[in-house]
């Protein structure tokens, strides 16, 4: 068996041990066939319905084989990030003052994360999970016993930084948005003119939650909601901030070997997000393309200044934010051009089995 085959079935194992858990509603509400690809592919990192069912509606052992079911398709760091952003709803609640809302009993509630499972957990054939809920989103594709795509992949975190007994501070995300300046501030001034797309940073990732993306996409209004989720709008902005299948900004070929090393060690802070594993087999196809990597910028280089940066290639797509509420609230997506969800990758399988994709 493969590395990857093991986690593969490692995730098998987690999620047959939860399915068993439920009762004949839960697994009703959790379990959805496969592919159904217009349920599997819409996804969220607002505190809204994620799809499937949420851990506030489980019971504590539930809670365990959900986390177990998560924790196989995190390395031990992703997990315990993924674990401490959910945690941060805490901590948020308090610092908006405990407010109450009409449309559920809590709204900053760390057991509002959601798990659906598409098909059959199984060696042979193709299945899939998702979880997410605030600033999390999940998504893995399992074909024939191989974990063969883990994009797209959300960490967020407000907030960014808060305060811990003595002089540190609780910061979840801490490295991408510390390396991601440091690459900027390491650039001379014309590489940072080439860096930079604007000198204002866009309120939100450029991409939101789509599903798929296409060229000249804009900042959407909202990331949106399963109410909203067919109003996706775009607003107005510098063209150089909008979305392009041509990367922009400065490449390994710019570079000092000083600031290539940060790149890559910046690179690997959402590559590490996966086990072991999984994240060589990502860093083996950001080495395919490294040089036609670039990483952009727009904003301020200042801590606690509305910042944004981007480092796309062919394939790879990784996108933060940290501008809301006093540039203390980071988005960070990591997308794969040719493979979210798995859609080339599940294409082919079909095509070898000469049977026709299905459509939910």
């Amino acid at each position: 068996m493969t590395a990857t085959g093991a986690i593969a079935g490692q995730m098998i194992e987690a999620a047959s041990r939860l399915i068993e858990a439920l009762d004949s509603e839960q697994t009703r509400i959790t379990c959805s066939t496969f592919p159904d690809d217009d349920e599997r592919r819409l996804w969220f990192y607002t505190p809204t319905d994620h799809g499937g069912l949420a851990l506030g509606a489980m019971t504590a052992r539930q809670h365990q084989l959900v986390h177990a079911l998560v924790a196989s398709g995190l390395s031990t760091a992703g997990y315990v990030t993924a674990t401490t952003i959910m945690g941060l709803e805490n901590i948020l609640d308090r610092v908006e003052g405990w407010r109450e809302v009409q449309r559920r009993e809590r709204f900053r509630d760390p057991l509002l994360y959601y798990i659906t499972i598409f098909g059959e957990p199984a060696g042979q054939g193709a299945w899939a999970w998702r979880f997410g809920g605030h600033h999390i989103s999940l998504h893995y594709l399992i074909i024939d016993g191989e974990v063969v795509a883990a994009t797209p992949n959300f960490f967020g975190a407000n907030p960014a930084d808060s305060p811990l007994l003595g002089p540190h501070l609780h910061r979840p995300l801490a490295a991408i948005e510390d390396l991601g300046r440091e690459l900027f501030r390491a650039l001379d001034d014309n590489k940072r003119r080439q860096a930079l797309l604007s000198p204002e940073a866009p309120s939100d990732l450029i991409t939101g939650n789509r599903s798929a993306l296409q060229e000249g996409e804009r900042q959407l209004i909202r990331p949106g909601s399963r109410e909203n989720r067919a109003a996706i709008e775009g607003v107005a902005m510098e063209d150089g901030l909008s979305f392009s299948f041509t990367p922009r900004g400065v490449g390994p070929a710019d570079l000092a070997h000083g600031e290539i090393d940060i790149l890559r060690e910046l690179i690997g802070c959402y590559l590490d997000r996966l086990p072991d594993a999984l994240a060589d087999q990502q860093a083996t196809l950001v080495d395919q393309e490294f040089d036609k990597i670039r990483f952009a910028w727009a904003g301020s280089d200042q801590r606690r200044q509305p910042h944004y940066y981007r480092i796309q290639g062919e394939r790879l797509l990784i996108e933060y934010d940290n501008t809301q509420n006093g540039a203390n609230h980071i988005h960070a997506v990591w997308r794969d051009l040719a493979n979210d969800f798995g859609g080339d990758v599940l294409a082919r399988h079909y095509a070898a089995r000469h049977v026709p994709p299905a459509h939910g």
